[in-house]
């Protein structure tokens, strides 16, 4: 990364993505529809990946009417996603566009917020399935063209309590870990033998359902909205982070 780029604060051009295929996971609410839409607004094309169709085509709908580039949606449920269901969306990218320069992976669930001691074995396998074995399955399925974009990037992310356990966070935490060396194993593969550059992005607390779920007492506004830390996601997946592998930034 450059020593002269504070991601926070960064100022990207308007053609900043132009001509890119970027892949949003979790596109149709919170911080996935606010990527794809800042993405979008910067000219590139969106492949929208959600379970919900209505939430994906209003995303959908919203950067058509600004004038974007038309993305497409990709309906699928990660947490129940057989091979079958990875292997043809990477076929479907492929005949549609031929390429893929960018991966942001955003779907996630939260899980309980209870003690190791008490936690329902049943949903630490579903918070891991998702959190951490779904973008890894996609990740590896989506690899052979990613290998062949001129400028790749792949983000997943992080969270805080993926960087120091905190007590009660449970799988979501284990899972965020996981993401952090999944990143960093990945970003010491293809350093120097792909132009594939793949980092962690830390979003910090902001106005989305999990951050409710997490925090049903806390007041609505005391948290930023998601297009307002925008610039971090923008930075790692353009141009201008050409060098900047294996680094896990913080949004705020």
């Amino acid at each position: 990364m450059s020593s002269s780029i504070d991601p926070r604060s960064y100022q990207p051009r308007p053609q900043l993505l132009d001509g890119r295929v970027i892949l949003v996971t979790g596109a149709g609410s919170g911080i996935g529809a606010a990527a794809a839409a800042a993405f979008a607004a910067h000219g590139a094309t969106l492949i929208l990946l959600g379970r919900n169709t209505r939430h994906l085509e209003t995303v959908h709908d919203r950067i058509v009417a600004a004038g974007q580039p038309r993305p497409s949606l990709a309906v699928m449920d990660l947490a129940k996603a057989q091979g079958p269901a990875y292997f043809d969306l990477a076929a479907q990218i492929r005949a549609n566009y031929g390429r893929l320069d960018g991966l942001l992976h955003n779907a996630a669930m939260l899980g309980d917020r209870t003690p190791i001691e008490q936690y329902d074995v049943g949903t630490w396998h579903q918070v891991l399935h998702l959190n951490l074995t779904a973008p890894f399955v996609l990740t590896q399925q989506l690899m052979p063209m990613l290998r062949e974009s001129p400028d790749a990037s792949v983000v997943f992310t992080s969270s805080g309590v993926g960087r120091r356990g905190r007590a009660y966070w449970g799988a979501y935490a284990v899972s965020k870990f996981g993401i952090e060396g999944l990143a960093q194993v990945l970003a010491e593969e293809t350093r120097d033998a792909t132009r594939i550059r793949v980092n962690c992005i830390n979003p910090g607390g902001t106005r989305t359902a999990m951050r409710r779920q997490a925090y049903p007492a806390e007041l609505p506004d005391a948290r930023p909205e998601p297009s307002s830390i925008m610039a971090p996601y923008l930075y790692l997946m353009g141009p201008d982070s050409a060098g900047c592998t294996g680094q896990s930034l913080d949004c705020q």
